[in-house]
């Protein structure tokens, strides 16, 4: 199968390039036939005495085909579309055409025949359209070039930047949970420390970065002797205070912790309340 695609390449090839080899003679000898003709026109018609203006006043009509030309070919390639080169091209083309078979003129006196106009017309518009797929077999093998090169092979990833925005629960490795479980008095039901960190409570959370104490593992040796409220409370009103001064539910249960004592989420949140109510209960003597 790649033999076969090797073959059919190298034959496009060289199908091209005899194509592109005959589109240039052709071009060549239309631009030729054209211009030498218009410099026999404008040698009758007033610039005969000069032989350097005479040559030279068919360029500009010829010249307009050839700029108008290789700007449309620039404006392909860039995916856009320039009236300009479109308006160049086409006044100089018709202008070659129109002058070409205006010039005819028989010196015997004898009106032109229609073919003598046709022979008059046919090298300008066989220039025009000659040039014109000599451009666009440029274009067709520059933009092929570029797909080729920015083409991608089936099957590679793709780093798509909103991948790296992918939630982490998405993530190919699981999240596990914190192995270690706390109960509590009064219904509490055993619940992850993780949940019990996020859980929200009606006193305020600090905002603030507090560094947390660091508890060293312990190895489990069965389970933990519960405190009471009364326990409970002593320590939390050791705990240092929240955001304005408020009571933190992180603070106490990090000091109960500390303690080696554990603590439900129902639990540390009856005793932050009774906190509070005992600093607002003391403000309120102050003042």
């Amino acid at each position: 199968m790649t033999t076969t695609s090797h073959r059919t390449q190298a034959a496009e090839r060289y199908a091209l390039a005899v194509a592109g080899c005959v589109i240039i003679a052709l071009t060549a000898a239309g631009f030729w036939l054209s211009y030498a003709h218009l410099a026999e026109v404008a040698g009758l018609h007033g610039l005969g005495t000069s032989p350097a203006r005479q040559w030279a006043w068919p360029a500009t009509l010829d010249a307009f085909i050839v700029a108008g030309e290789v700007l449309m070919l620039r404006a392909s390639l860039r995916r856009e579309s320039d009236g300009w080169a479109i308006a160049l091209t086409a006044a100089g083309s018709l202008g070659s055409i129109a002058l070409n078979v205006a010039g005819v003129s028989r010196s015997d006196g004898v009106p032109a025949s229609a073919l003598d106009y046709v022979v008059a017309a046919v090298p300008p518009a066989a220039a025009l359209f000659a040039f014109g797929v000599l451009m666009r077999q440029i274009h067709r093998h520059v933009a092929a070039e570029e797909s080729r090169h920015s083409r991608r092979p089936v099957g590679e990833p793709s780093a798509h930047p909103a991948n790296l925005d992918r939630p982490r629960g998405h993530s190919a490795t699981p999240q596990l949970p914190d192995p270690e479980w706390h109960s509590g008095h009064e219904g509490d039901r055993p619940t992850p420390a993780g949940a019990i960190r996020g859980a929200s409570v009606n006193v305020a959370e600090e905002t603030d970065q507090v560094a947390e104490a660091c508890v060293p593992p312990k190895k489990r040796t069965g389970r933990k002797p519960a405190a009471t409220d009364d326990e409970l409370l002593d320590i939390a009103r050791t705990a240092p205070l929240g955001l304005k001064g408020r009571a933190s539910s992180r603070h106490i249960e990090t000091a109960v912790r500390a303690r080696g004592l554990p603590i439900g989420r129902d639990r540390r949140n009856k005793i932050t309340r009774q906190v509070q109510a005992e600093l607002d209960s003391g403000q309120a003597n102050a003042a």
